[in-house]
Protein backbone atom coordinates (compact mmCIF):
# COMPACT_ATOMS: atom_id res chain seq x y z
CA UNK A 1 0.00 0.00 0.00
CA UNK A 2 1.19 3.33 -0.63
CA UNK A 3 2.55 5.35 1.78
CA UNK A 4 0.13 8.27 1.93
CA UNK A 5 -2.74 5.57 2.79
CA UNK A 6 -1.34 4.72 5.80
CA UNK A 7 -3.08 5.40 9.26
CA UNK A 8 0.12 6.30 10.65
CA UNK A 9 0.33 9.94 12.19
CA UNK A 10 3.08 11.21 14.33
CA UNK A 11 4.72 9.12 17.35
CA UNK A 12 2.43 11.38 19.91
CA UNK A 13 -0.92 11.42 18.24
CA UNK A 14 -1.02 8.02 17.42
CA UNK A 15 -2.90 5.99 14.98
CA UNK A 16 -6.46 6.65 13.91
CA UNK A 17 -8.85 5.55 16.45
CA UNK A 18 -11.99 4.15 14.53
CA UNK A 19 -15.20 2.87 15.32
CA UNK A 20 -17.03 0.74 12.79
CA UNK A 21 -20.86 0.39 12.93
CA UNK A 22 -22.66 -1.79 10.22
CA UNK A 23 -25.25 -4.58 11.18
CA UNK A 24 -24.23 -7.33 8.39
CA UNK A 25 -21.08 -9.36 10.79
CA UNK A 26 -19.30 -10.11 7.19
CA UNK A 27 -18.57 -6.77 6.08
CA UNK A 28 -18.45 -5.08 10.01
CA UNK A 29 -15.55 -7.34 10.52
CA UNK A 30 -14.18 -7.35 6.93
CA UNK A 31 -14.11 -3.43 7.44
CA UNK A 32 -12.52 -3.71 10.63
CA UNK A 33 -9.61 -6.21 9.12
CA UNK A 34 -8.89 -4.30 6.79
CA UNK A 35 -8.72 -0.52 9.10
CA UNK A 36 -6.68 -2.72 11.16
CA UNK A 37 -3.94 -4.52 8.52
CA UNK A 38 -3.90 -0.66 7.31
CA UNK A 39 -2.46 0.61 10.60
CA UNK A 40 -5.74 2.05 12.20
CA UNK A 41 -6.88 1.18 15.90
CA UNK A 42 -10.40 -0.05 15.65
CA UNK A 43 -11.41 0.52 19.18
CA UNK A 44 -15.20 -1.00 19.00
CA UNK A 45 -17.52 -2.19 16.60
CA UNK A 46 -21.20 -2.01 17.08
CA UNK A 47 -24.26 -3.37 15.04
CA UNK A 48 -27.45 -1.35 15.57
CA UNK A 49 -27.46 1.88 15.97
CA UNK A 50 -27.97 2.50 19.64
CA UNK A 51 -24.99 0.45 20.11
CA UNK A 52 -23.10 2.80 17.39
CA UNK A 53 -23.98 5.90 19.84
CA UNK A 54 -23.16 4.37 23.04
CA UNK A 55 -19.54 2.67 22.05
CA UNK A 56 -18.97 6.06 20.21
CA UNK A 57 -19.37 8.08 23.13
CA UNK A 58 -17.43 5.46 24.94
CA UNK A 59 -14.13 5.39 23.73
CA UNK A 60 -14.64 9.32 21.89
CA UNK A 61 -12.67 7.99 18.53
CA UNK A 62 -11.28 10.11 15.76
CA UNK A 63 -13.75 8.40 13.19
CA UNK A 64 -17.33 6.68 12.87
CA UNK A 65 -17.43 4.45 10.20
CA UNK A 66 -21.23 4.29 9.70
CA UNK A 67 -23.49 2.40 8.22
CA UNK A 68 -26.84 4.47 7.07
CA UNK A 69 -29.56 1.26 7.33
CA UNK A 70 -28.95 0.40 11.24
CA UNK A 71 -31.87 -1.84 13.35
CA UNK A 72 -32.93 1.09 16.23
CA UNK A 73 -31.39 4.28 15.01
CA UNK A 74 -30.89 4.74 11.54
CA UNK A 75 -27.17 6.46 10.70
CA UNK A 76 -29.10 9.96 10.51
CA UNK A 77 -30.33 9.61 13.83
CA UNK A 78 -26.80 8.35 14.90
CA UNK A 79 -25.06 11.83 13.88
CA UNK A 80 -27.89 13.70 15.09
CA UNK A 81 -27.77 11.93 18.68
CA UNK A 82 -23.49 12.12 18.57
CA UNK A 83 -23.99 16.18 17.35
CA UNK A 84 -26.62 16.69 20.48
CA UNK A 85 -24.23 14.63 23.06
CA UNK A 86 -21.02 15.99 22.24
CA UNK A 87 -18.92 17.81 24.96
CA UNK A 88 -17.37 20.90 25.50
CA UNK A 89 -13.75 20.87 25.43
CA UNK A 90 -13.57 17.62 23.65
CA UNK A 91 -12.37 16.98 19.65
CA UNK A 92 -15.84 15.55 18.12
CA UNK A 93 -15.81 12.48 16.52
CA UNK A 94 -16.00 13.03 12.82
CA UNK A 95 -18.62 10.31 10.79
CA UNK A 96 -18.00 8.98 7.65
CA UNK A 97 -21.08 6.98 5.81
CA UNK A 98 -20.30 4.05 3.87
CA UNK A 99 -23.93 2.68 2.52
CA UNK A 100 -24.92 0.69 -0.34
CA UNK A 101 -26.95 3.50 -1.24
CA UNK A 102 -26.03 6.95 -2.84
CA UNK A 103 -29.61 7.86 -3.19
CA UNK A 104 -29.51 11.29 -3.01
CA UNK A 105 -32.34 11.84 -0.33
CA UNK A 106 -30.21 9.33 2.20
CA UNK A 107 -27.01 11.59 1.05
CA UNK A 108 -28.50 14.35 1.95
CA UNK A 109 -30.22 13.62 4.92
CA UNK A 110 -26.97 12.49 6.24
CA UNK A 111 -25.16 15.48 5.73
CA UNK A 112 -27.50 17.67 7.02
CA UNK A 113 -26.96 15.29 10.01
CA UNK A 114 -23.78 16.04 10.71
CA UNK A 115 -21.57 13.43 8.56
CA UNK A 116 -18.60 14.95 7.25
CA UNK A 117 -18.57 12.60 4.39
CA UNK A 118 -20.32 9.59 2.51
CA UNK A 119 -19.51 6.89 0.52
CA UNK A 120 -20.99 3.94 -1.28
CA UNK A 121 -19.70 0.38 -0.59
CA UNK A 122 -18.72 -0.43 -3.92
CA UNK A 123 -15.98 2.08 -3.32
CA UNK A 124 -12.27 0.00 -3.28
CA UNK A 125 -10.10 -1.03 -0.30
CA UNK A 126 -7.78 1.60 -0.84
CA UNK A 127 -10.60 4.28 -1.40
CA UNK A 128 -12.05 3.69 1.47
CA UNK A 129 -8.99 3.65 3.60
CA UNK A 130 -7.91 7.17 2.27
CA UNK A 131 -11.37 8.32 3.13
CA UNK A 132 -11.00 7.49 6.32
CA UNK A 133 -7.78 9.58 6.67
CA UNK A 134 -9.52 12.61 4.72
CA UNK A 135 -12.57 12.25 7.21
CA UNK A 136 -9.83 11.60 10.41
CA UNK A 137 -8.25 15.02 9.26
CA UNK A 138 -11.65 16.96 8.80
CA UNK A 139 -11.93 16.90 4.85
CA UNK A 140 -15.46 16.43 3.80
CA UNK A 141 -14.97 12.82 1.47
CA UNK A 142 -17.54 12.40 -1.51
CA UNK A 143 -17.62 10.99 -5.06
CA UNK A 144 -17.52 13.45 -7.65
CA UNK A 145 -21.63 12.82 -7.96
CA UNK A 146 -22.07 13.35 -4.39
CA UNK A 147 -20.33 16.24 -3.90
CA UNK A 148 -22.10 17.98 -6.89
CA UNK A 149 -25.27 16.75 -5.10
CA UNK A 150 -24.59 18.35 -1.97
CA UNK A 151 -23.06 21.45 -3.64
CA UNK A 152 -26.60 22.04 -5.50
CA UNK A 153 -28.72 20.92 -2.39
CA UNK A 154 -26.45 24.67 -0.33
CA UNK A 155 -27.14 26.53 -3.74
CA UNK A 156 -30.67 25.82 -3.30
CA UNK A 157 -30.90 26.79 0.33
CA UNK A 158 -29.35 29.99 -0.42
CA UNK A 159 -31.63 30.87 -3.34
CA UNK A 160 -34.44 30.10 -0.89
CA UNK A 161 -33.27 32.16 1.41
CA UNK A 162 -31.63 35.54 -0.69
CA UNK A 163 -34.48 37.77 -0.32
CA UNK A 164 -33.82 37.67 3.58
CA UNK A 165 -30.28 36.47 4.12
CA UNK A 166 -27.26 39.26 4.87
CA UNK A 167 -25.02 39.69 1.80
CA UNK A 168 -22.43 41.40 3.65
CA UNK A 169 -19.25 40.14 5.73
CA UNK A 170 -19.60 38.26 8.75
CA UNK A 171 -19.19 40.66 12.14
CA UNK A 172 -16.78 38.37 13.63
CA UNK A 173 -14.66 37.18 11.73
CA UNK A 174 -11.51 38.93 10.05
CA UNK A 175 -10.75 39.74 6.42
CA UNK A 176 -8.88 37.23 6.10
CA UNK A 177 -11.07 34.44 7.46
CA UNK A 178 -13.96 35.59 5.63
CA UNK A 179 -11.75 34.92 2.37
CA UNK A 180 -11.02 31.57 3.26
CA UNK A 181 -14.44 30.53 3.98
CA UNK A 182 -15.88 31.83 0.14
CA UNK A 183 -12.71 29.36 -0.50
CA UNK A 184 -14.17 26.31 1.85
CA UNK A 185 -17.66 26.90 0.28
CA UNK A 186 -16.03 26.03 -2.78
CA UNK A 187 -14.87 22.84 -1.36
CA UNK A 188 -11.85 23.65 -1.91
CA UNK A 189 -8.78 21.49 0.26
CA UNK A 190 -6.42 23.10 3.11
CA UNK A 191 -3.77 22.71 0.62
CA UNK A 192 -5.33 24.10 -2.13
CA UNK A 193 -6.67 27.78 -0.59
CA UNK A 194 -2.75 27.74 0.83
CA UNK A 195 -1.71 27.74 -2.80
CA UNK A 196 -4.40 30.28 -4.01
CA UNK A 197 -3.88 32.48 -1.04
CA UNK A 198 0.11 32.00 -0.93
CA UNK A 199 -0.40 30.86 2.61
CA UNK A 200 0.84 27.79 4.51
CA UNK A 201 -1.10 24.66 5.22
CA UNK A 202 -0.81 25.17 8.72
CA UNK A 203 -1.79 28.53 9.00
CA UNK A 204 -4.74 27.94 6.60
CA UNK A 205 -5.86 25.29 8.99
CA UNK A 206 -5.27 27.58 12.05
CA UNK A 207 -7.69 30.09 10.50
CA UNK A 208 -10.71 27.72 9.66
CA UNK A 209 -10.52 26.28 13.70
CA UNK A 210 -10.85 29.81 14.42
CA UNK A 211 -13.77 30.13 12.28
CA UNK A 212 -15.12 27.10 13.89
CA UNK A 213 -15.08 28.37 16.89
CA UNK A 214 -16.37 31.90 16.31
CA UNK A 215 -19.08 30.54 14.21
CA UNK A 216 -19.91 27.53 16.60
CA UNK A 217 -19.29 25.43 13.71
CA UNK A 218 -18.11 21.57 13.52
CA UNK A 219 -16.65 20.87 10.43
CA UNK A 220 -15.97 22.39 6.71
CA UNK A 221 -19.47 20.68 5.20
CA UNK A 222 -21.38 23.18 7.88
CA UNK A 223 -19.31 25.90 6.82
CA UNK A 224 -20.26 25.77 3.21
CA UNK A 225 -23.42 25.55 4.36
CA UNK A 226 -23.63 29.11 6.83
CA UNK A 227 -21.36 30.74 3.89
CA UNK A 228 -24.66 29.55 1.19
CA UNK A 229 -27.31 30.59 4.03
CA UNK A 230 -25.91 33.58 4.48
CA UNK A 231 -25.56 34.53 0.80
CA UNK A 232 -21.65 35.08 1.16
CA UNK A 233 -19.93 34.27 -2.60
CA UNK A 234 -17.90 31.82 -2.98
CA UNK A 235 -14.21 32.43 -4.24
CA UNK A 236 -13.26 32.08 -8.23
CA UNK A 237 -11.34 30.02 -9.19
CA UNK A 238 -7.99 30.59 -8.36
Amino acid sequence: MSEDLTAARTEDQGPIRVVVADDHPMWRDAVARDLVEAGFDVVATADDGHGAVNRTRATEPDVLVLDLHLPGLTGAEVCARLAQGSRPGRPRTRILILSASGDSKDVLEAVKAGALGYLVKSAGREEFLAAVRSTAAGEPVFTARLAGLVLGEFRRVRSEAADSASRRAVPELTDRETEILKYVATGMGYKEIAAALFLSHRTVQNHVQNIFGKLHLNNRVELARFAYERGIDPAGPA
